[in-house]
């Protein structure tokens, strides 16, 4: 609960006094792990409040599924502490499709204690211990990528529902997609129809708890590819939180 507490000063309290907080979480967002460059993009990411909304708290083992360039792995791993346990996964299959993937993530587990690489393949995945929380950033829609056969992200989300201690969170923040029940968008503009993938996560037994509406952008029309100049880093996102039934 004390990052709880940390969320409503940063939320509430000025820009001088929010300086003045001292606590694990401002402490993990201001970590010296980060690079500047990270911290920069912080103000448009809003990393502390989704992980509040997450419920990511002090000791918990928490999975960054696919964590891309580590840009959340090296905020969680002072986020949790020393007692917690941060697991770094990137999919085998992208470290064959783009070797960088594989030197990224060294780069970005080198030093932390509390962080474990892993890299199976996606339909293998699974964690060494249960986990109470995993969240998956910017990276959902990618399980409906163009090598994914037939009810992938089912079998996928399956294995992230049993990997989850009962009362587990799921936090899917992902690139809104106009409605697209076949799932074209991800594999052509790397977004995701919301009320899609919601439908399928919660095929695999997830409970949704709602949603945090602090990414959406209503001026973006979700035509256009989520790297074009036009809207890169402005998108449209949703923030969803799902749990594991206790």
């Amino acid at each position: 609960m004390r990052h709880i507490a940390t969320a409503l000063a940063m939320a509430f309290a000025a820009p001088a006094m929010a300086q003045t907080v001292t606590s694990p979480a401002i402490d993990a967002l201001n970590s010296p792990v980060r690079s500047e460059a990270d911290k920069a993009k912080d103000a448009v990411r809003k990393p502390g409040e989704l992980l509040v909304f997450a419920g990511v708290d002090l000791g918990d083992k928490v999975a960054d599924f696919i964590m891309g360039g580590g840009y959340f792995t090296r905020i969680l791993t002072g986020w949790v502490g020393p007692k917690g346990r941060v697991y770094a996964y990137q999919p085998a299959e992208f470290i064959s499709y783009r070797a960088a993937y594989a030197t990224e993530q060294d780069a970005a587990v080198k030093g932390l204690a509390n962080v474990t690489p892993l890299r199976s393949s996606l339909g293998a995945i699974s964690f060494p211990e249960p986990l109470d929380a995993i969240i998956t950033v910017q990276t959902y829609h990618d399980l409906h990528l163009s090598f994914a056969p037939k009810g992938f992200a089912d079998l996928v989300n399956k294995r992230l529902f049993d990997a989850l201690k009962p009362g587990g969170v799921l936090l899917v923040v992902d690139h809104v997609a106009n409605a697209d029940p076949e799932f074209k968008a991800p594999d052509t503009l790397h977004r995701i129809d919301p009320a899609a993938a919601r439908a399928e996560i919660e095929r695999a037994g997830f409970r949704y708890e709602g949603e945090l509406p602090i990414l959406r952008n209503p001026a973006d029309p979700g035509t256009a590819s989520v790297f074009d100049p036009s809207i890169r880093g402005r998108t449209d996102q949703f923030v969803y939180r799902f749990r594991k039934p206790r």
